[in-house]
């Protein structure tokens, strides 16, 4: 079957699913008791969670059946497809008991090192970064040592994986983050010709874009961890299959992965656990600078759509290189200037994200 039918085929049914299993899933979270425990860091009214089952479902299904129609498909990447679906099976799983107990952050970290294990196993590895200095196809890139790349790729899958985890604070903000994310990675593979790999992020794209019906404001659902560690892991594995699009997936995930690192780092230097929760997000930083939620959200979406644009119409390495360079500095200026805002009281460090 030719990609003009199956391009619209994987779209259509991860979207026609994820409207479909998302009031599912909303139904069985109040049934079984999964929804958002009143706490500071949880902005807004009690919702219910397993956002994540209704969007594991949309993507398996819009991967699973054009497959076998996918003339050039090959082994390694129906092996590394495998990976991303055993992967996303462990996060999805452990994410919904978090959602229905509130587990504490060690069962978590233990279930996204191993999903990255597995994307290991299943031939899911940066094994070189593009060289932006290369003049030449031998200089191109920098290949990585044993040991090493296998470090990188667990620090890249771990790292986005809590920078969704993170930035799923507001109604409709991770998801609609997802959704460019994976329309960038999707347009990034078809001017590749990779179109069999590009089926994945039109799979996630669409997928996330039904959900967003029910998670848009006021949202009657919330991805939940299930859905943060699962959209965090499907972008992060997409951006390595099929070859390493690691100044895409920056520019994309620049603002969440920054954030995420400026949490981190502050939390540590101040002597907390860096999975303690708190409301000192950048998302919650601009609403305490007198931005209402829809308009932190549309800023996070606009962010996205521009750094995607930079990724897709900038054909210099060198040139991404520098508009990386540019954002990062740009984001860390708002984010240290912002962190001097006062932290409103009973706002601070009180539960595990």
């Amino acid at each position: 079957m030719a990609y003009a039918y199956l391009l619209p085929l994987t779209l259509l049914v991860a979207l026609v699913t994820a409207l479909w299993a998302t009031p599912l899933a909303l139904r069985v979270a109040l049934r079984v008791g999964a929804v958002d425990r009143p706490a500071p860091h949880h902005a807004g009214a009690l919702k219910p969670r397993l956002g994540g089952i209704a969007l594991y479902l949309a993507f398996g299904l819009a991967i699973l059946l054009p497959w076998p129609w996918v003339a050039d498909r090959t082994v390694e990447e129906a092996r590394r497809v495998i990976g991303l679906l055993l992967g996303a099976t462990v996060l999805v799983v452990v994410g919904a008991v978090d959602d229905r107990k509130d587990l504490s952050a060690w069962p978590q970290l233990v279930a996204q090192v191993l999903a990255a294990v597995i994307a290991l196993l299943f031939g899911i590895r940066i094994n070189q970064v593009p060289n932006p200095f290369g003049s030449n196809l031998e200089a191109s890139v920098w290949l990585l040592p044993p040991g090493v790349n296998e470090l990188v790729t667990v620090v890249w899958l771990i790292g986005a994986v809590n920078a969704i985890n993170f930035v799923d604070g507001l109604d409709g903000l991770a998801a609609g983050v997802a959704v460019i994310g994976a329309a960038v990675l999707f347009l990034h593979s078809s001017q590749l010709g990779q179109y069999s790999i590009a089926l994945l992020p039109l799979a996630l794209a669409g997928a996330s874009l039904g959900f967003l019906r029910y998670n848009l404001t006021p949202a009657r659902i919330t991805l939940g961890t299930s859905g943060a560690l699962f959209l965090g892991f499907a972008l992060a594995s997409q951006a390595v299959i099929g070859g390493t699009k690691a100044a895409t997936a920056l520019l994309v995930l620049g603002l969440p992965l920054l954030d995420a690192a400026f949490i981190v780092v502050r939390r540590l230097l101040q002597g907390h656990a860096p999975w303690r929760g708190d409301r000192t997000h950048l998302h919650h930083r601009l609403q305490q600078a007198g931005l209402s939620e829809r308009q932190v959200v549309l800023l996070f979406y606009g962010f996205s759509l521009a750094a995607g644009a930079l990724a897709l119409l900038l054909s210099s390495r060198l040139f991404k290189l520098y508009a990386l360079g540019g954002l990062t500095v740009l984001v860390v200026v708002a984010l240290v200037l912002l962190a001097r805002l006062p932290v409103g009281e009973g706002q601070r460090e009180l539960r595990e994200e």
